[in-house]
């Protein structure tokens, strides 16, 4: 185990190299650029350069003036150091723009990852026990409106009956109006009900998939030889279904598990999006937009290593789940 873990750990090195190498080009290559507008801006001032010596300048600045080769190579020197440079559009470092924005992203994940994995396990498994029963049907409806329904229209039906209507939240923000004056506790509160409807935005949109998981995996398992022979053996039900069944579907869950662990750094940028919320989804797309290559670049690269970590951790997880991968 310890040789395949050095071993995906060179290889993950290998290929984030070539995906950072690639975003690079991309960036580079975007139609839209930060410095562009800020020199377009300064060469209308009255008496300024003109636009050409600008954009001269910041790039120079900005070490855009360089090839894109021995760009890339220099923005890898100072990323090794943990130097990302300073965000275009932001005007602060890279990683301290990060920081104050991916804690908000980071908890509205892991509270929507939790909140999944309590609901779906329990709803899957009873789906597929049983099986075309009344309680099955109406779980795969839940399920498949869950999936079929787009978030902009979710997190729009939300906001209409509970916002509009009802009144209970606030339409947009993070925040509301009367933030800085509650005491600290009243401060949490109320950031915790912005929360609510992003979140339930969120689980709608993720949680019918996850119960199509489990259940297919559940139905699966459950037909298998030695299911019957636990079965026939006389082990109640429970027994069957939750220990030996159950045990059997869980590097479906795994799979789950590593592949959800970018989601919690990545944020959610359609929802953040539809409800204002200063995340790390939010602020990085505003940051594409705009041709923020330090801050995009830093954005897409950290997402490719979590994603080769989230993989490794599968793998890993794997074997610990199933015996017979550590015998492989």
């Amino acid at each position: 185990m310890k040789k395949y873990i050095i071993k995906r750990l060179l290889w993950s090195v290998l290929i984030l190299f070539i995906v950072a190498f690639l975003l690079y080009i991309l960036m580079r290559s975007l139609p839209t650029s930060y410095l562009e507008q800020i020199a377009r801006q300064k060469s209308q001032q009255p008496g300024s350069k003109t636009f050409e010596e600008w954009m001269q300048q910041l790039e120079a600045t900005y070490g855009m003036d360089k090839g894109i080769v021995p760009g890339f190579f220099a923005w890898l020197s100072k990323a090794i150091r943990g130097d990302f440079g300073d965000s275009w559009k932001y005007t602060v470092p890279v990683t301290q723009k990060f920081a104050e924005v991916v804690g908000v992203s980071f908890w509205m994940g892991l509270i929507v990852m939790v909140l999944e994995m309590m609901i779906s396990i329990p709803l899957g498994i009873i789906a597929a026990t049983k099986q075309y029963s009344a309680a099955d049907n109406a779980i795969s409806v839940v399920a498949l409106a869950g999936i079929s329904l787009p978030t902009f229209f979710t997190a729009s039906l939300l906001k209409l009956i509970f916002s509009v209507k009802l009144g209970w939240f606030d339409l947009n923000g993070l925040v509301g109006r009367n933030y800085d004056f509650l005491s600290p506790m009243g401060k949490r509160g109320d950031i915790a009900l912005h929360l609510v409807l992003p979140i339930i935005t969120l689980l709608i949109a993720s949680i019918g998939g996850y119960m199509r998981y489990i259940r297919t995996n559940m139905l699966e398992v459950l037909s298998s030889d030695y299911i019957r022979t636990a079965r026939a053996k006389g082990l109640s039900e429970r027994r069957v279904v939750y220990h030996h069944a159950f045990r059997n579907t869980l590097i479906t869950l795994v799979t789950i598990w590593g592949t959800s662990l970018p989601a919690l750094f990545s944020g959610a940028m359609i929802t953040e999006q539809l409800f204002s919320i200063p995340g790390i989804g939010y602020i990085s797309y505003q940051a594409m937009i705009s041709g923020d290559i330090p801050f995009s670049m830093f954005y897409l690269v950290f997402i490719a290593a979590l994603t080769l970590i989230g993989n490794l951790i599968t793998d890993i997880l794997y074997a610990v789940v199933d015996p017979r991968v550590r015998i492989a």
